[in-house]
């Protein structure tokens, strides 16, 4: 009785072992599905400039967002902030002050019915580079959850005139903001853009 008891425990802990093992494996091939699908989409993103008016749910837009505040800060100090525009009338607003700056009178925003407004606090000396790498995130977690993005610029100038200004103050937000840029999101009208071929010399070596 004794050895049949031993035999069960053996055999118990080899499966409990092999069980493990095969969990391992998976966890391992879903690793690196993730770091696959992500070198993808960094590789594959592209800027659209032709949206359908079709708005994106609200979880998409808000997971979108999420994925900005994650992006790295120096000494982690969170200086960028986020206008998320899904209101027609305010997005439109924005489209003509932004056009404005150029002395034109067209959508800048190319349609586009999301608009994500990327502003930093300009009291860290890092502000310029915060603001910059949450815009990237925005633009690949927009591509990673097939919508298209553009970074449109003049988001410094919309928000240093008068009726800007005015937009923020509206809206509680206090403090020494600089507009860094406009990320416009939205689903393709289309094709989707083509990579174009990438340029000599790139990465230069230092072995």
């Amino acid at each position: 009785m004794k050895r049949i008891t031993l035999l069960l425990f053996a055999a118990a802990l080899m499966c409990g072992s092999c069980q493990q093992k095969a969990a391992e494996t998976t966890e391992n091939v879903d690793q690196e599905n993730v770091k696959s699908t992500t070198m993808e989409d960094l590789m594959t993103r592209r800027s659209v400039r032709q949206y359908t008016a079709e708005m994106p749910p609200t979880e998409v837009i808000e997971e979108i967002c999420k994925a900005g505040t994650y992006a790295p800060t120096g000494m982690n100090r969170q200086s960028p902030i986020i206008i998320a525009v899904t209101n027609k009338e305010m997005r439109d607003r924005m489209s003509r002050l932004n056009a404005a700056v150029l002395g034109a009178d067209n959508d800048p925003f190319y349609g586009a019915p999301v608009v994500l407004v990327v502003l930093a606090d300009k009291n860290v000396h890092t502000y310029l580079e915060d603001g910059s790498l949450v815009m990237g995130n925005l633009m690949n977690a927009a591509h990673a959850k097939g919508l298209g993005s553009c970074w449109i610029h003049r988001a410094k100038e919309v928000f240093e005139s008068e009726e800007g200004k005015q937009i923020l103050a509206d809206l509680g937000i206090e403090g020494d903001y600089v507009g860094i840029g406009n990320c416009i999101l939205g689903y393709t009208d289309g094709d989707y853009p083509e990579a174009k071929p990438r340029k000599e010399n790139w990465v230069y070596w230092v072995k």
